[in-house]
């Protein structure tokens, strides 16, 4: 997959990487009294592990005759458990793929509400986005950026449309342009032209704006089921 992005150049993915090893490194440091407490509260919840690990689509950037080129990788995402051990991702699933295709109610997203496979500790890890923090060791791994595209599951991608896919041509992201403006409540089109706009503005000031505008977006826990 061709980059469209003129800026990209190997200093902006040098110091890219080198902001996502730095920050992710100090929040992980910072953020290990948070980090144990979740996981001992997950254990207290309900029987299982800690970590859910999930495959997931991302990028892999190499460069031919000076131009970027995408290619397509598979990785193991991590999160907190929110769910009950070996809950059925079929729910999820067909949500995914009427989400994709437009189907859903107006008033339902991305995220699947009201799932009952979720645990009680689980809402709140949710609501509060610290089920994603597990996501700084992909960062560290260089599997994803602290700033991309959502990383999405194999079972997405294969129900997108050619266009879509232009979403790819970047290292998926915790955060990102979707996450910040969207926050759950777009539509899967809006969704995707949104990760599209930042694979072709993505800059190294445009991720600062979006890691600072991640802060309020979280805080005030809009979407986020």
């Amino acid at each position: 997959m061709r980059s469209t992005v003129a800026d990209q150049t190997a200093f902006f993915f040098v110091c890219k990487r080198a902001i996502d090893v730095v920050l992710a490194s100090l929040m992980i440091i910072l953020l290990l009294p948070v980090l144990l407490m979740i996981a001992a509260l997950i254990k207290l919840d309900s029987r299982g592990p800690v970590l859910f690990v999930q495959e997931r689509v991302g990028a892999r950037r190499r460069s031919e005759k000076g131009e970027t080129l995408w290619d397509v990788a598979y990785f193991n995402v991590f999160k907190f458990r929110s769910m009950f051990q070996n809950a059925s991702q079929s729910l999820h699933q067909a949500h995914i793929k009427a989400f994709v295709e437009e189907r859903l109610d107006p008033t339902q997203t991305v995220k699947l509400t009201r799932d009952p496979r979720v645990t009680r500790v689980g809402r709140i890890l949710r609501r509060t986005s610290l089920d994603e923090l597990p996501q700084l060791l992909n960062v560290l791994r260089g599997e994803m950026s602290l700033v991309g595209p959502r990383p999405v599951p194999p079972y997405e991608v294969a129900a997108y449309q050619p266009w879509h896919r232009e979403r790819l041509a970047a290292l998926p992201g915790i955060t990102g342009l979707w996450q910040v403006k969207g926050r759950g409540k777009v539509t899967f089109t809006e969704m995707v032209r949104m990760d599209i706009e930042y694979v072709r503005r993505q800059s190294l000031g445009l991720d600062i704006k979006l890691l600072l505008a991640t802060i309020p977006a979280v805080l005030s826990g809009r979407g986020a089921e």
